[in-house]
């Protein structure tokens, strides 16, 4: 597929003069991420505890909630945690429990089925905490703001309801007791770009200072707050939430805690995975324990993931650590065959179809929304993957950048029973007899909103360069800007005209390359090209003049270290 290469507005003289002492690429780094005065460079690249967190209480109901959960510890009043299924909501009820127990709560944790009731309360869970748990006080983690009939069934029953979350504005904003997401408007929260483990951990935070104990759980206030941040910074990372700002902050001091974390859990799942707990980093969570996580509530019940987390004990954690790796072979297993049914029942995808949508039946609702990424991904228009479960349709989409597939949904709720998402992701149910009408009028909006150009993948580049310029140097100055992730994506360079010396086919079936250049004054340079090696093999000779898109990484063997530079894409000078 054809990509369109975007390079960077580059860096404005004005901006060169005011910060003279950083070198270029470092300053275009910079500048590509919206930072242009000190206070926002030093944010970035120094990360503070003491200056860069806010205070939780700047939310407008923190205060409230406070002294309800206060009241509800004082009076052992039953508090329910109501999470969700996903990774970030099994850590934000892990987060939210840990503190509760240790301030004295009585406190449990509710996580829901994902199949059996779906997506944040329902007027049967409400009933069923009410009978079954005697709640008194409901606590949701990365959920609650759409359910105002829901808030409104357990206020009918005497349970007061406080909303921790982080999705849109509602239609609706439920009538809770206390309402704390940063994504709200009038909310008084500055970031609004906090994973739900965000938004629990700034309750958890609050509770903390205003405690009255000394220590909490043997450890000073400040320790114990600490200690959480192993499991924000999973749940940032694996919900693919903007790592800028004082997600940049928590994800850094995260990172920490977690490579020297005590939990058994997260010990055990790093000694099943095979990875060095000293080792991680964001590509550790976003590829093995996130997945792993997550496994356990697309696959069976996200409890599995949840008492890894708290668990106390070694070898129950180990045990659990290999029931969840074991869901997670299942599941990318299971994730490849609907994947491969999906696209035959797509078929050909023609210019008239910019968006795709495929209707099985009894595929895991768990799947869909992987197998809609993959598609989205792998044709670069909207994809939404449906399933049949008796007289009901359940769904979820994945979007490309120019098309809001939430906003997709709202322009057709008529068809649908209920729905909810962001730009880029989606869930909806509706009925069998819909079916047919809803994807004409998906087709037909998606057809309308999107033009031929917003199908290409474009490619963003940070800066253009020439080959001399990359270097240890640079390598260094790229390991400042870590964390990577959403909204502080890895670099990518350009470099164009660049003569080819060496091409050696590699890898099993020859799927690779590696291509050694020469470019202007610098020495010749490898790069190496994953899974290059089957279109562009036979098409490139020694002698040819290419561009390069590619990043920068470090490459360590045997005692030696090299640079590594992996080719994204290429193109004939």
């Amino acid at each position: 597929m054809e990509k369109i290469w975007h390079v960077a507005e580059p860096v404005s003289p004005a901006i060169k003069q005011e910060f003279p002492e950083l070198d270029d690429i470092t300053l275009q780094l910079l500048w590509n991420r919206g930072l242009k005065d000190q206070k926002g460079i030093d944010e970035f690249l120094k990360p503070d505890w003491l200056k860069d967190i806010h205070d939780p209480f700047l939310f407008v109901d923190m205060g409230k909630a406070v002294a309800r959960i206060f009241k509800a510890i004082e009076k052992q009043e039953n508090i329910i945690v109501h999470g969700d299924y996903d990774a970030d909501g099994v850590c934000a009820s892990a987060i939210l429990f840990n503190t509760l127990k240790a301030l004295g709560a009585k406190v449990d944790v509710y996580l829901p089925h994902r199949e059996r009731e779906g997506y944040g309360l329902n007027l049967q869970t409400i009933d069923h905490l009410h009978e079954v748990h005697k709640a008194n006080l409901i606590i949701t983690c990365d959920c609650g703001t759409s359910n105002y009939q829901e808030v409104e069934r357990a206020k009918e029953l005497k349970i007061e309801v406080i909303i921790t979350d982080h999705h849109h504005e509602p239609v609706e904003r439920p009538k809770a007791f206390a309402l704390i997401n940063p994504r709200l408007a009038g909310s008084g929260y500055p970031f609004p770009g906090l994973a739900g483990s965000g938004v629990a951990f700034k309750l958890a935070q609050a509770l903390i200072r205003k405690s009255d104990l000394d220590k909490i759980d043997n450890l000073s206030k400040d320790g114990f707050e600490k200690w959480l941040l192993d499991f924000v910074a999973i749940s940032t990372i694996t919900d693919f939430m903007p790592l800028v700002g004082e997600n940049r902050t928590l994800v850094s001091y995260g990172l920490i805690v977690l490579k020297k974390t005590p939990r058994p859990g997260l010990r055990a799942m790093c000694e099943v995975m095979g990875t060095r707990q000293e080792n991680i980093d964001t590509t550790t969570i976003g590829f093995q324990i996130g997945p792993r996580l997550n496994a356990a509530g697309r696959m069976d019940h996200a409890s599995t993931a949840f008492r890894l987390l708290i668990s106390q004990d070694y070898e129950e954690s180990k045990s659990i650590a290999i029931a969840l790796n074991e869901s997670n072979i299942e599941r990318q297993k299971l994730t490849e065959e609907i994947v491969a049914k999906a696209k035959g029942l797509i078929g050909s995808v023609g210019a008239d179809r910019k968006i795709l949508t495929a209707l099985g039946e009894g595929w895991p609702v768990g799947v869909v929304g992987l197998v809609a990424g993959r598609l989205a991904d792998e044709f670069h228009r909207p994809v939404l993957i449906m399933t049949k479960h008796d007289d009901l349709v359940v769904g979820s989409g994945r979007s490309i950048p120019s098309y809001d597939i939430t906003q997709a949904l709202v322009r057709n709720k008529q068809f649908l029973e209920r729905f909810g998402g962001h730009a880029g992701a989606c869930g909806f149910t509706l009925t069998l007899a819909k079916i047919e009408d809803f994807s004409k009028a998906i087709l037909a909006d998606a057809n309308h909103e999107l033009k031929d150009s917003d199908l290409l993948k474009e490619i963003s580049i940070e800066s253009e360069v020439a080959l001399k310029q990359i270097s240890f140097k640079l390598l260094n100055v790229l390991e400042d800007f870590e964390p990577f992730g959403e909204g502080n994506p890895k670099p990518l360079f350009v470099c164009r005209g660049m003569a080819i010396t060496e091409l050696q086919p590699v890898g099993k079936d020859k799927r690779h390359l590696r291509i050694v250049v020469n470019h202007q004054t610098a020495e010749p340079r490898k790069f190496i090209a994953f899974g290059f090696g089957e279109v562009y093999g036979p098409m490139l000779t020694v002698g040819d003049k290419i561009d390069i898109v590619f990043s920068v990484d470090r490459n360590e063997w045997n005692g030696t270290r090299e640079l590594q530079l992996k080719v994204i894409d290429l193109k004939f000078s």
